[in-house]
């Protein structure tokens, strides 16, 4: 299917391969504006090194990205100038408080108004007790909660989240599933979830994306997807597919032995 016009994210062909390991293999998608689409898989499926190639910090081997229509390996700065990015395996400099961290990463975007816009963030995601706290003292859940108010400093037209949730209590995931969804919803942003909670999926995504090995087998609505392909649940589905994969994997290694 061919991204609209007004794609915030389209895909073409992207491949990225390490020596013999091929890590992404020519997947296609796209993100439209005011839509959540979830990129789930089993570890190992290709999700991680997808993000970082729209991030630019990782060459792809082939394929293309472009995000509002700018060609992100021609024009990097311009194409990453209005996006944002929040995973639990990137924490931000733990000798920083929370509101120096803020300041400093809403200079590098260039935030207008900046003081006004971390004060609305310190109060969206509960941090202004913590606004003269070192972030590497924080708990886990402290540091998920910083780490999306960054990612949403600068108003982001494309907004990449890694497991957004992690380490997060239900009642306060909950909270802020609702806050980024009224965001999206309000600015028109386009995000590209990754999450291995199914449930989490079901309830914030538009669409779903399964990648196994570098490819993208299944997508579609993932309140409909499973009864179309005979399962009870979307956590059904993502099992079906990753034993799937794996015995696909074993069969290729008993073939190559």
């Amino acid at each position: 299917m061919p991204a609209p016009s007004d794609a915030i994210l389209s895909v073409e062909s992207l491949a990225k391969s390490f020596r013999d390991l091929t890590a992404v293999d020519g997947i296609s998608f796209h993100v439209a504006p005011g839509e959540i689409v979830g990129l789930v898989g089993p570890n190992g499926a290709g999700k991680t090194s997808t993000i970082n190639m729209i991030l630019g910090v990782l060459a792809p081997t082939s394929g293309r990205i472009e995000i509002e229509g700018v060609d992100l390996a021609r024009q990097r700065s311009r194409a990453l100038a209005r996006t944002n990015f929040a995973a639990v395996y990137a924490p931000l400099p733990g000798n920083l408080t929370v509101e120096q961290n803020l300041r400093v990463f809403g200079r590098l975007y260039s935030v207008p108004a900046l003081a006004e816009r971390i004060e609305e963030l310190l109060a969206s995601f509960d941090l202004a007790k913590y606004r003269r706290t070192k972030a590497g003292v924080l708990s886990s859940g402290e540091q998920t909660r910083l780490s999306l108010a960054k990612a949403m400093l600068n108003r982001p037209r494309l907004l990449l989240l890694d497991e957004p949730t992690a380490s997060i209590d239900p009642s306060s995931a909950r909270d802020i599933r609702a806050g980024i969804e009224d965001f999206v919803k309000a600015g028109h942003c386009g995000v590209l979830w990754t999450s291995h909670n199914m449930y989490e999926v079901e309830a914030v995504c538009d669409r779903v994306l399964f990648l196994s090995r570098g490819r993208i087998l299944l997508q579609g609505d993932p309140k409909t997807l499973p009864e179309a392909h005979g399962a009870a649940s979307l956590d059904d589905l993502f099992v079906a597919v990753a034993h799937e994969a794996l015995r696909d994997e074993r069969a290729e290694q008993e073939r190559a032995s």
